[in-house]
């Protein structure tokens, strides 16, 4: 079964990207995004970026990213 386009953004509109990674690794703010460690990869200084007000992620250690 695939989920369609329209309940995926509705989805997106209803949570925070902020909690839904916060509950996997802990998040500090610093300027307008979050930075964590990636929750992807083994890593010692964070390099796992999001953005809250465009809800996107990228780590800049392994490259994945989204929305």
């Amino acid at each position: 079964m695939r989920i369609s386009q329209e309940t995926i953004q509705q989805i997106q509109n209803r949570i925070d990207i902020l909690d839904v990674v916060g509950d996997f690794v802990s998040i500090k703010k610093k300027g307008q995004n979050y930075w964590a460690c990636c929750p992807f990869h083994n890593e010692k200084t964070p390099s796992f970026s999001l953005n809250p007000a465009k809800g996107i992620f990228k780590c800049f250690g392994c490259g994945k990213g989204g929305d």
